[in-house]
């Protein structure tokens, strides 16, 4: 009887050891959610302990403690949304801006900025600019190739000479040391447009030196110069040469003429990527896209005629109005490959702000004028961005489905008195959530959450976050799939998003049972620290 009475005293006091034991102490706990980690997997239910803004714990935490307990309630928690393709950065300098409510509320807690070639080239001080004031959401740097371009050769329409081309290499190579995670494009758009192939795969090959990748605005969505095929050809081309990855940004097949050839964008990118190149896309889930109405309606190399010879078309010598007629010829053109006149919408005009939310064909019919010479007009005024309804369902579809389509926004954040901008601004993720997920069941859940969080990060190198792991950066959202809603519009696009409950940056509560905080514990990420 001895043996088994010290038997039982040893498990007693093994037992008592572990009840002493100290229970886990966290700054934030994530109780009773369903945790989707972001690779495809399904969820499970998990408890998430956060300490010093790093998750530390996925696993049942039954007597752990912190100083602040969130009940996620049975709803989905999901690393942060990462939106590879952002104009944020412009209005992130704005105070009444850095908090980024429109990106917060959909659960984007990381965007990626300077695309189409743009941005700043020194990156040191676009840096200094976005954290003095601090930021909601972290923010990953591109290089744009136009800005390198323009800082050597300005706006000249030829290719660099070989000691202008080791100047722009410098300055890629000087971005990516400052941070950059990469080279953005966007051939479409001068002075990108000017850029024969070989300078950019030269440029791409200083990104990939250290690391980075190639992302772009191909030189054509639809079929205005070489067509999107040969467009999207030629991303492939400069990622298989500079032995890199290259990104497809926000793919589409711009116009009727070129409705149905997301399957041949599809395929062209299958049989790359089955050789071993590695090529990406990136998509919002609109019919509608947004540009500027004189890159819309005119190329590069054409310009509009000046407004006292659209007022007094008499003055004009004979050289002008030829000038004037292939103009109007070229405009009416594309204003047909763009669907006509109805699917031009006014966005911003600062001219005449009343012409904001109008088409084309109204503004057109209300005074008394062809649709052609309206927009040839407001071009000389300065210009005007419009949202253009162009693209096929179908299309949209087939290439939000593609295991290597990524979710993003191109949108900006702008002020509430600031025109009617393409809604994408406030809802492009949420739109995918509630509209492609939930209603029309065109992807799973978890297909979806995986193309706007593990697959972008795994993408641009951003190696602790996009995936709820321990020792991941706490970018979280937390959420009730059934609640996400877009509510911004065509017509009324000022709308945050509704349906996230709380959102997590670096370990800090933004958004708190669905009201937003004081907090800006955003970070501008570096790709070399990562």
């Amino acid at each position: 009887m001895i043996r088994p009475i010290f038997a039982l005293v040893a498990v007693i006091a093994c037992l008592a050891g572990i009840q002493a034991q100290p229970s886990e102490s966290f700054d934030v706990l994530i109780r009773n959610g369903r945790v989707m980690d972001g690779s495809g997997n399904p969820w499970i239910r998990a408890d998430i302990g956060i300490r010093g803004g790093a998750i530390v714990a996925i696993r049942r935490l039954p007597g752990a403690r912190a100083a602040r307990v969130i009940d996620a309630a049975d709803r989905l928690v999901t690393p942060g949304f990462i939106d590879v393709h952002s104009h944020a950065a412009e209005g992130l300098v704005r105070q009444q801006l850095r908090q980024a409510q429109p990106l917060i509320a959909q659960g984007v807690t990381t965007a990626v900025v300077n695309p189409d070639g743009g941005g700043p080239v020194d990156l040191g001080v676009q840096r200094a600019e976005l954290e003095k004031g601090g930021l909601g959401p972290n923010v990953a740097l591109l290089i744009g190739h136009a800005s390198v371009r323009r800082a050597v050769i300005a706006g000249a329409n030829r290719a660099p000479t070989a000691e202008e081309l080791d100047k722009m290499r410098a300055l890629v190579r000087r971005g990516m040391d400052q941070g950059a995670f990469g080279l953005s494009s966007g051939l479409f758009y001068k002075p990108g447009s000017f850029a024969k192939t070989e300078e950019v795969i030269e440029l791409t090959k200083a990104a990939a030196e250290r690391g980075g990748l190639y992302t772009s605005h191909i030189r054509d969505e639809g079929n205005y110069s070489i067509g999107v095929v040969a467009a999207v050809q030629e991303v492939i081309r400069i990622a298989e040469e500079a032995g890199t990855i290259g990104v497809v940004s926000h793919a589409k097949a711009l116009g009727p003429d070129s409705w149905g050839l997301a399957h041949a964008i599809t395929h062209r990118i299958d049989v790359a990527r089955a050789r071993g190149v590695q090529v990406f896309t990136d998509q919002y889930a609109y019919e509608a896209s947004s540009t500027n109405l004189g890159a819309a309606l005119l190329p590069d190399d054409v310009a509009a005629p000046s407004v006292e010879h659209l007022a007094k078309p008499d003055t004009m010598s004979g050289e002008q109005r030829a000038a004037f007629n292939q103009a109007e010829k070229i405009a009416t053109e594309n204003l047909r490959r763009r669907g006509g006149a109805a699917a031009i919408v006014i966005a911003h005009y600062r001219p005449d702000p009343s012409r904001e939310g109008k088409s084309l064909e109204q503004i057109a019919a209300a005074q008394n004028r062809s649709p052609v010479g309206e927009a040839l007009e407001m071009i000389a005024r300065g210009g005007a961005s419009v949202v253009s309804f162009n693209m096929s369902e179908d299309d949209i579809v087939h290439l939000m489905r593609q295991p290597y389509t990524m979710t993003s926004s191109d949108g900006g954040l702008v002020l509430l008195t600031e025109g009617k901008p393409h809604p994408r601004n406030y809802g492009a993720f949420a739109r995918k959530l509630s509209l492609y997920v939930r209603d029309r069941r065109t992807v799973t859940l978890e297909h979806a959450i995986r193309s706007m969080t593990s697959l972008p990060a795994s993408v641009f190198g951003i190696t602790d976050r996009g995936v709820l792991r321990e020792g991941a950066a706490a970018d979280i959202a937390v959420f009730h799939p059934a609640k996400v809603i877009e509510r911004a519009t065509y017509t009324d696009p000022h709308r945050l998003a509704e349906g996230m409950a709380y959102v997590l940056v670096n370990g800090q509560v933004v958004l708190d049972d669905g009201k937003f905080t004081s907090a800006l514990p955003g970070k501008v990420l570096r790709k070399r620290e990562l």
